[in-house]
């Protein structure tokens, strides 16, 4: 799903509650779009409903004072990641939550790459119209993520929640969905490591789309054996940038894929901000995690991955149809930039384990 048609979808949803709502964004806007949300919580807080708000301070650094006392006089616990909790976490900018989920009552829940913003809209003209994927999801799944959840309420408040653990099966579908939240505070480095053998795994297709794309060596190294090995390696990338250094050291591995035949695209309809991967005609994945360090080792994550074949057949289909409006990216474009730009993208590469 897309903005608009996730939205409405996450705001029926809402109004549906009968028990509970976990609603947790890297980023909450104080803007037409947040204070909708704002008002549809409110009023299942209103009607008895327990709501839990949890949003990241450094995502979420413009959500207004106002905004949060608004939800908390209506009775809506609120609290925000506290990423500077901990001993040695004082002074951290790292390990922010970048997940977005909601859960609805432990039978209904969504993940993917919008937060909640006019932005995610397309309002924004610089980066309009917005290109983003959003999943709904039912079944065991739900409880997987609420477990996330969860945890993360815990780590942020030292408190427990009563939720609903019981599955509510979907006997029309048959999919087989497997939840995998991963982060810093993880024994390994369970994001990295799984995504490189995904790529490990490929034997048809790989295709990546991803708003950032500064992959460490251990993930470059896997895309380019995908390639030799014969894997048609596709990696989708936005067009305009939002983040001017990521943006620029994306350039940096230009020469070393096209020799390798990695094939780059520029997404050129917009801004496009979907984290999706499809391997073969075996798995597709939907979440929060960007082709980039920071997702892999900094960052609070969660990618919901399908097996089911009917469903990576749609996802692939909706990468093709992305396809049909990007631009093939041309070595030799690159080859013509003005020395500052080829500076910059340089400069941009030495400071890879940051971005």
């Amino acid at each position: 799903m897309n903005g608009q048609q996730t939205y409405e979808a996450m705001l029926k949803k809402i109004a549906s509650a009968t028990n509970y709502i976990l609603f947790q964004f890297y980023t909450v806007n104080d803007d037409e779009s947040g204070n909708e949300f704002k008002e549809a919580l409110i009023a299942k807080a209103k009607q008895g409903i327990s709501i839990y708000f949890l949003y990241d301070e450094i995502g979420s650094k413009k959500l207004s004072r106002p905004y949060i006392q608004s939800l908390q006089q209506h009775g809506i616990a609120v609290s925000a990641f506290n990423t500077t909790k901990g001993q040695g976490n004082r002074f951290q900018f790292n390990f922010r939550n970048h997940r977005k989920i909601l859960v609805v009552d432990g039978e209904i829940a969504f993940v993917g790459g919008l937060n909640i913003g006019d932005e995610y809209l397309g309002k924004n003209p610089r980066l309009s119209p917005w290109r983003d994927t959003h999943i709904m999801l039912e079944g065991p799944s739900v409880q997987s993520l609420q477990n996330s959840f969860v945890r993360d309420w815990y780590w942020a408040t030292r408190k427990l929640i009563e939720v609903n653990w019981q599955v509510k099966i979907n006997r029309e579908t048959n999919q087989t969905v497997f939840i995998l939240p991963t982060g810093p505070a993880d024994h390994l480095p369970a994001c990295k490591l799984f995504y490189v053998e995904l790529i490990n795994q490929a034997q048809t297709h790989l295709w990546i789309a991803s708003p950032y794309f500064v992959p460490d060596e251990a993930t470059l190294s896997a895309l380019k054996l995908a390639a030799m090995r014969g894997v048609d390696v596709r990696i989708l990338l936005p067009n305009r940038p939002d983040h001017l250094f990521v943006y620029l050291c994306s350039f940096s591995y230009y020469t070393e894929m096209e020799k390798i035949g990695i094939k780059l695209y520029r997404y050129k309809n917009g801004f496009m901000h979907q984290k999706v991967i499809v391997i073969d005609e075996n798995l597709a994945g939907v979440g929060t995690v960007n082709l980039d360090n920071r997702s892999f080792s900094l960052n609070f994550e969660v990618m919901g991955f399908v097996t089911e074949p009917g469903f990576v057949q749609s996802v692939k289909k909706m990468l093709e149809d992305d396809l049909a409006v990007c631009v093939a990216v041309d070595l030799n474009e690159y080859d013509k930039k003005p020395f500052w730009f080829k500076l910059a993208v340089r400069v941009s590469r030495l400071l890879t384990p940051l971005l």
